[in-house]
């Protein structure tokens, strides 16, 4: 039988895109049918600001609108966003990025395939964290990708060090790595001098190094690093998703070295033409939103200290270090050995909903949830008290 024949046997679609679900979505998807049929929901499952785009970001894009025209922009963004991004890595960081080096995306989802497509041939392997965001895995599976799974722990503080990629590396050698740092699922982050031996150590080498900075912006003690501080050969990707509260806009960004630059053009020229060009007006807004922006993010902070302070007296009492972004990654272990089954019940009998750990890491998953704290102080107060009445003491 032709392969032809077996796609069409099968209905149509390719391997490609038999992918792993996004469950932390799939959890989302049942959550909502049942706020559809009246049920009261508190949702912790996805990793979405729960405040409204800032209202600098929705004055500007109103005025724009007003204008009438709205068109395609260069590939890469309006020359006037990618100068903006530039100009906050020298006020934010003190690195000094050239505007020609930032590619504007659609979303940091975009950034990635941008990232892949440009520095990655198909069977090239690439080093991730686990547990660790999940579209990464399932991208690299329709890309032709191979992650290579690198298992944090308590001695290196959930963090991936210098000397892992190393002794990985030594193993079967490494193209490329993809970190996050503060991370999804835990919120953990990498210490600057932790990051500053990963580039050192990626330079040396020659592992090309993509940093998944998006959740910069949102740490509760010391302000996290940009790689771009140690390595001009990094690929930083990055969004107005999380801080900025504008995850409906779909806009992020890369900052790439230079001879990244043109590959990436054209890819976005055939793959997507250009961003939304309200979303890219939206996006340069944002930077002048900080102090209602600050506010949220206080909310935030608010909400990690009532959770860490109350979910050990009903028994949560494991964690990850929570260091940075809105997630706690809680051992559910004493209750369950399928994380799966945990939440759908959780759902189900208690009206919470919460992403199975199972999404983030697939060895040992089974034993973690993880719980958003993104949304209103109420959430989290009612969250605690219906856990504590079905938790088993």
């Amino acid at each position: 039988m032709t392969g032809l024949m077996e796609q069409f046997l099968r209905g149509r679609s390719s391997s490609r895109s038999a992918m792993a679900p996004f469950l932390a979505l799939d959890i989302l998807n049942q959550a909502t049918q049942r706020e559809r049929e009246g049920q009261n929901i508190v949702h912790m499952e996805v990793g979405e600001p729960g405040a409204a785009t800032p209202a600098l970001v929705r004055e500007a894009v109103q005025e724009e609108l007003a204008r009438g025209r709205i068109g395609y922009t260069e590939a890469l963004g309006r020359p006037s966003l990618r100068a903006r991004i530039a100009r906050h890595y020298r006020e934010t960081y003190g690195v000094e990025v050239p505007p020609e080096r930032v590619a504007v995306t659609i979303g940091s989802s975009g950034g990635f395939m941008l990232a892949f497509l440009a520095g990655f041939d198909a069977g090239a392997r690439i080093g991730v964290q686990s547990p660790g965001y999940p579209a990464y895995r399932n991208i690299f599976d329709a890309l032709g990708l191979e992650a290579v799974v690198i298992e944090t722990n308590g001695a290196s503080r959930h963090v991936v060090t210098a000397a892992m990629i190393e002794a990985t590396h030594a193993e079967k050698p490494l193209d490329g790595l993809l970190l996050m740092s503060p991370a999804n699922p835990t919120g953990t982050m990498m210490s600057p001098e932790d990051l500053q031996a990963v580039c050192a150590v990626c330079d040396r080498l020659g592992i090309t190094f993509v940093s998944d900075e998006v959740y910069h912006g949102l740490t509760y003690g010391e302000p996290a690093e940009t790689a771009l501080k140690f390595s001009d050969r990094v690929i930083v990707a990055n969004s107005f998703s999380k801080y900025y509260c504008m995850t409906g806009w779909r806009v992020g960004w890369l900052i790439v070295p230079e001879e990244f630059v043109r590959p990436i053009e054209r890819l976005q020229q055939n793959l997507a033409i250009s961003v939304p060009y309200l979303s890219q007006v939206a996006a340069e807004a944002a930077f002048d939103a900080r102090d209602e922006l600050q506010l949220i993010k206080a909310g935030y902070a608010a909400n990690r200290n009532f959770l860490l302070n109350s979910l050990p007296q009903i028994g949560l009492s494991e964690f990850h270090p929570v260091d940075g972004a809105f997630y706690i990654y809680a051992d559910v272990s004493r209750f369950t050995n399928d994380s799966l089954d945990f939440s759908r019940r959780m759902l189900d009998e208690t009206g919470i909903a919460v992403t199975p750990g199972l999404d983030f890491d697939r060895n040992r998953g089974n034993s973690f949830i993880r719980l958003s704290f993104a949304g209103p102080e109420r959430d989290m107060v009612e969250a605690v008290s219906r856990l504590g009445l079905w938790l088993p003491s």
